[in-house]
């Protein structure tokens, strides 16, 4: 499954970065669920697939096309791969930047079988060469090679089995417009809310052996951006520091103690997150400012800044992007612990988190 590890944009703290970590493939292989019944969250999304896949395999058809989108770490890989379970089917994976070639798409899609499952992560990203020769396996189950060059090459009809597309992005608005209509079923995935990660914690830690207790499933489940798979890496972490430091218990006490030690606060802001925040505030009095402006203000790359960073920062109502700029709002300073000036966007110093 190396074609789906995507590490997110260069940077030392990735306890809180969404995107999946090389060295995290084989502890998410085992916290995955493994069939739709298993899966927390996303109530909506789980009903309306759900609907697709019985109704399917009732009338014992190939279910349509499914695309998921939404952020990094929601659960879109787990759910392409309970698809192929639910279906009793085999999955085939791979990433849109790893098919530049129509001649890779070909090669994949004729070694599928009748059923099988062919899971695309950042399906956005595909070439469009490959995109092209992928809506007529979409619709017709069948693919055009081209063999030679110039006015002598010849164009062969090649007939696959049919197949099941499950693709993934992180970007729906990338996709063009042929390649998402032809996807029978789209879901966005949302992220969580904490009684959510509180259960997929719960899960996790029975999985993986450790003493969570209830208030300190709550501490972890309220710093992990709404998102599972931020939630599954800070148990992680709290587990090495109860089992280092205490008694192994992970208890509110130590989970506090231990996100401190990892640079993670009270609303799942880290290093890094504070240092834009404080830049914005310190450096240029609240904003606007470019997204250049504020990466060089703190060191990093600017593709940093704005994937990793702004879209947390935004969603926690500490950050708001105009026209002009990034501005802080009213609560990013307040959770500076500053007076917000009068002209600062919003009133209310509650975060999205305050639940």
């Amino acid at each position: 499954m190396t074609e789906l590890d995507e590490d997110g944009p260069g940077r030392d703290e990735v306890a809180l970065d969404p995107h999946r970590q090389a060295t995290e493939q084989d502890v998410e292989r085992t916290l995955r669920p493994h069939h739709l019944a298993e899966f927390i969250g996303q109530p909506r999304v789980r009903e309306q697939l759900e609907l697709v896949l019985r109704g399917a395999l009732n009338r014992g058809d190939q279910p349509d096309h499914v695309l998921f989108s939404g952020p990094p770490g929601l659960g879109k890989t787990s759910l392409a791969m309970i698809i192929a379970a639910e279906l009793g089917a085999a999955i085939r994976v791979t990433s849109g930047p790893a098919l530049e070639r129509p001649g890779d798409l070909a090669a994949m899609l004729s070694n599928l079988a009748e059923g099988d499952v062919l899971f695309i992560d950042e399906i956005h990203r595909i070439a469009r060469p490959a995109e092209e020769m992928l809506y007529l396996a979409m619709e017709d189950y069948r693919v055009d090679v081209v063999v030679g060059k110039g006015p002598g090459a010849t164009s062969i009809p090649l007939e696959i089995a049919p197949f099941t597309l499950v693709g993934a992005t992180t970007r729906s608005g990338a996709l063009t417009g042929p390649l998402r209509d032809r996807f029978g079923f789209t879901a966005h995935m949302e992220f969580y809310v904490p009684a959510e990660l509180e259960q997929v914690l719960r899960r996790s830690a029975g999985i993986l052996g450790v003493d969570l207790r209830d208030d300190g499933a709550v501490e972890i489940a309220r710093r992990s951006r709404g998102t599972p798979r931020i939630a599954n890496r800070l148990l992680r972490r709290v587990r090495d520091y109860a089992e280092v430091r205490s008694d192994g218990a992970v208890t509110r006490e130590i989970a506090r103690a231990a996100l401190e030690v990892y640079d993670v606060d009270e609303i799942g802001l880290d290093r890094l997150d504070r240092a834009v925040l404080g830049a914005l505030v310190h450096s240029f009095g609240g904003g606007p400012v470019g997204i250049s402006s504020m990466a060089v203000a703190v060191g990093e790359e600017s593709t940093t800044v704005e994937e990793v960073c702004e879209p947390f920062l935004v969603r926690a109502g500490l950050l708001a992007r105009t026209p002009r700029g990034r501005v802080a709002t009213a609560a990013g300073w307040a959770h500076l612990g500053l007076p917000a000036p009068e002209n600062a966007p919003g009133g209310q110093s509650a975060t999205l988190f305050d639940v």
